[in-house]
């Protein structure tokens, strides 16, 4: 799996038919689907790039005017998808960044801007669960790269006027990782 595409639409009715259709539309893998606060729902497909945007067009065809973003990125950086799932295991805990976005389609293209500008670690990608929509990405690593990476994927999300906020913690407290991770 090398490609990922993604759809948000503005309910929850419409994001299961659209997540059935891109199903049905092209050999994809369900990676993530479900509803987000408040009320939207966010459904992300992996694949090959040819079968991705088949599969986000479709999806944006039958989102009508319910279609909040959508996205497809080929070559993917593979510590997204891990970020995406959950399953990270992080063992150096260095310097620690964030970015915080309005929508699910711009934090994963701003983690995936982030990890290819610099050497960091991603932590996690959180798509809009709990948060009144908002997503966020932390990840960690040196502070020269934690701060190129944030400012890598901050540059992403400014450009389509969804980025909320970045931060940069040079030398978190040891407490602060179990609420981070």
């Amino acid at each position: 799996m090398n490609s990922i595409g993604l759809v948000e639409v503005k309910n929850v009715s419409k994001g299961v038919k659209v997540t059935d259709e891109m199903l049905k539309s092209a050999g994809v893998e369900l990676l993530q689907s479900g509803s987000v606060c408040p009320g939207k729902f966010v459904t992300v497909v992996g694949g090959d790039l040819s079968a991705i945007k088949a599969a986000v067009d479709r999806a944006v065809y039958v989102a009508e005017d319910f279609l909040i973003d959508s996205f497809v990125i080929g070559n993917l950086g593979e510590k997204v998808f891990d970020a995406v799932a959950g399953t990270v295991d992080i063992k150096e805990k260095r310097a620690l960044g964030i970015i915080e976005t309005f929508t699910a389609a711009s934090i994963i293209e701003a983690a995936d801007a982030a990890v290819k500008a610099a050497m960091v670690s991603l932590i996690e990608v959180r798509v809009a669960r709990g948060m009144g929509g908002k997503c966020f990405v932390t990840m960690t690593g040196e502070v020269a790269d934690v701060s190129e990476a944030v400012e890598a994927g901050a540059k992403i999300a400014a450009q389509s006027g969804v980025l909320v906020n970045t931060e940069v913690i040079p030398n978190p407290h040891p407490d602060l990782w179990s609420a981070v991770i």
